[in-house]
């Protein structure tokens, strides 16, 4: 009988990588065994491309990574051996665009502010010095996550006035999430969507699969739900993503070392 071939999506921040120190050390063990099996790997993050990329190195990944909470997918050239509709070539990749632009969205969070009255700080109105101040990144790192394209990540100024701002947001006919540390504006694509459209190719590509995700706060719900086996990593905000996610894997520890545990045991036990 012919098994279903795996293929995992992760988001990053607090799940594959630690929240505070950003490292994965904790999950070598499971992604030393994921290279040796051929198992994929797809990154699933609200980090810019610019970001993925050297992070992919690190992390050995040759894999499709899908960036900016489901803004675009890039597959690397010849990844599936067939010709994807829809996709831009780009450099390396073959680029599906599912967002609207970052100038777009830049002006509407704006509009959005002044109508709502409510005071924002996106990251382009942040120097790389700031943004690295607020979210422990080094400079050179804080550089490569304001470089942009289908996503501005914000700070409300003023919490309180968080629900008037999201209403004018959504009134714009944008949609909204919030992540680990800032919330973020989009257009019309999230990343369940991003997750369904590289499952459809790996299906075409391998016949059967069984797809596996991994994420850590409410955010994470909409592409957790696309999933067969959606694994939740303990964090602070596990139970409100349970509640969304009722049937998700919830591991004992946190950040990698829960991604770590996951992962063995998917491979050992193949669900």
């Amino acid at each position: 009988m012919h098994r279903a071939q795996l293929v995992l999506f992760s988001d990053l921040d607090g799940t594959l990588l630690d929240h505070d120190t950003y490292a994965f050390d904790a999950a070598q063990a499971a992604l030393d065994r994921l290279r040796r099996e051929r198992v994929p790997l797809v990154l699933c993050t609200s980090k810019t491309r610019a970001e993925i990329e050297p992070l992919r190195v690190e992390l050995q990944n040759t894999h499709p990574f899908i960036s900016e909470n489901g803004g675009a997918a890039f597959i690397p050239n010849g990844y599936f051996g067939f010709a994807i509709e829809g996709a831009q070539r780009r450099g390396a990749f073959l680029v599906v665009r599912f967002g609207d632009s970052y100038e777009a969205l830049v002006e509407t969070l704006a509009r959005a502010s002044r109508q709502s009255g409510v005071p924002v700080r996106g990251f382009a109105d942040m120097t790389d010095e700031e943004v690295a101040a607020v979210t422990g990144l080094s400079l050179e790192r804080a550089r490569l996550a304001r470089q942009r394209e289908f996503d501005e990540a914000f700070e409300i100024v003023e919490p309180r006035g968080a629900s008037a701002l999201l209403a004018a947001i959504e009134r714009e006919g944008k949609r909204w999430t919030r992540g680990g540390r800032f919330h973020h504006i989009m257009g019309a694509s999230d990343k369940a969507a991003a997750v369904r459209f590289l499952s459809r190719l790996y299906e075409r590509h391998f016949g059967t699969v069984t797809t596996v995700g991994y994420g850590d706060a409410p955010n994470d719900a909409g592409f957790l739900a696309e999933v067969d086996v959606p694994v939740l990593i303990n964090s602070p905000r596990v139970e409100q993503l349970h509640d969304l996610v009722p049937h998700g894997r919830v591991t004992l520890r946190h950040g990698p070392a829960g991604w770590n545990d996951a992962t063995l045991s998917l491979l050992e036990n193949r669900i």
